[in-house]
């Protein structure tokens, strides 16, 4: 009798024991000592250095997120938006304006050992709202000067804030896709990076991004490549700040036209070769120049006989419509081929867009015709076609009213002549 009560003990000791390996709230063994991680969700890796996208939402839909992490009882999440933080918890619902933001999470235990996730959050405009895209330098700005912002939309702009500061002098130019606003930058705003909302006539709020407000002289353009002898144009902001330029060990104070957008002088007697160039303000700064990598005090500068007809970045694609600018290459005149003679070298720069999976260059006149002697080109990098200039090619441009870079999928970044 005492060995079956002596069982049924156990037997009912070990039951308790399953009912308590069953319940739906497992026992937790994590302590606050431990690593912590993010199980959820799963952030996707870097691709060429550039953070991913984490969430795609419109205007209209709030971002929301929900995060598993572990240690969960010793762990603080917390969000930041744009280096800000935001808020801690484990969820964020929140409405943000159009635009592209820098999402970092951060899990951090009670003892202070950290880990997190960073993404982009990209929030698209409604079809009918305003919204500045990004052409070329115009998010660069100075304090205090004109500036223009391109995009859709933007003859409902009435004023538009910047760091808390409002411009009210707005005006509209319709000149197509490249439709753009230009205003006042307030004179009052500091160095620094803001995030511009751009005001209706209601006084309805929308997204536009960011801008860069810079009291430096900075040169955004023409300062990589000229040919000795000939002007040298630059331009930027703030450049009527300009008080020197020193190239090839030559110190150059005299200018042939400066303002606060443009600065040009004739380029010294030089050999083809590289050079370096660097510049100093009124007030004895340097002159920066901008790179898509970072501004730098000291330019390297190719002189070269090659003559450069065109520098910039411009996309061609077959799939826009007609009467969008990157439907085709035009932007080098007619005019321009009547000052050469036969035998000189065209060469196109390109650069291949890695968002498109088929790349494709062709020369045409502006009638679409293929230039004598081209043909389609068709490749997977960066690269330069040659086009040689016959006098039945010189001809055909004339006649045939201009010249074109046609196809898919790629940049023309520099056209050039020698």
């Amino acid at each position: 009798m005492k060995k079956i009560y002596s069982i049924l003990l156990i037997m009912l000791a070990l039951s308790f024991g399953l009912i308590a390996c069953t319940e739906e709230t497992p026992f937790s063994t994590a302590t606050e000592n431990d690593d912590p991680h993010i199980l959820d969700p799963l952030f996707p890796d870097r691709v060429n250095g550039e953070l991913p996208v984490v969430s795609n939402i419109s205007r209209n839909v709030n971002f929301s997120m929900t995060l598993t992490v572990t240690p969960a009882d010793y762990t603080t999440v917390t969000w930041f938006i744009d280096g800000e933080e935001i808020q801690t918890g484990k969820e964020i619902d929140l409405a943000l304006k159009a635009g592209t933001y820098h999402l970092k999470v951060t899990a951090t235990t009670n003892i202070g050992k950290s880990t997190y996730r960073e993404g982009l959050i990209q929030v698209n405009p409604l079809a009918d709202d305003p919204w500045a895209t990004e052409v070329a330098f115009e998010r660069i700005i100075a304090a205090g000067e004109k500036a223009q912002l391109y995009g859709d939309n933007l003859n409902k702009v009435k004023s538009i804030v910047i760091g808390g500061k409002t411009a009210t002098d707005v005006t509209y130019t319709d000149n197509g896709a490249n439709s753009y606003i230009e205003y006042t930058v307030p004179a009052d705003l500091t160095d620094g990076t803001y995030r511009i909302i751009l005001v209706d006539d209601g006084g309805n709020e929308y997204g536009g991004n960011k801008v860069t407000v810079t009291h430096d002289a900075l040169i955004t353009a023409g300062s990589e490549r000229i040919t000795a002898n000939s002007e040298w144009v630059m331009t930027g902001i703030n450049l009527n700040q300009i008080a020197s330029f020193t190239f090839a060990g030559q110190t150059i104070t005299s200018f042939t036209r400066q303002s606060a957008t443009e600065i040009a002088f004739i380029c010294p007697s030089l050999e083809d070769g590289e050079y370096a160039l660097t510049g100093k303000t009124t007030s004895g700064k340097e002159v920066m120049f901008y790179t898509s990598e970072g501004n730098i005090a000291e330019q390297t500068v190719v002189v070269s006989s090659e003559r450069v007809l065109w520098e910039g970045h411009h996309y061609v694609s077959w799939d826009l419509p007609d009467d969008n600018p990157n439907k085709t290459f035009n932007l080098i005149g007619k005019d321009v081929f009547a000052t050469f003679k036969a035998g000189a070298v065209l060469s196109i720069h390109y650069s291949v867009n890695p968002a498109d999976a088929y790349h494709q260059l062709r020369t045409t006149t502006g009638w679409w015709n293929d230039l004598p002697g081209t043909s389609v080109i068709e490749f997977q990098e960066d690269g330069v076609k040659q086009v040689q200039l016959t006098q039945e090619v010189l001809d055909k441009i004339q006649t045939e009213d201009g010249f074109l870079c046609i196809g898919h999928g790629y940049y023309v970044d520099r056209i050039s002549v020698q």
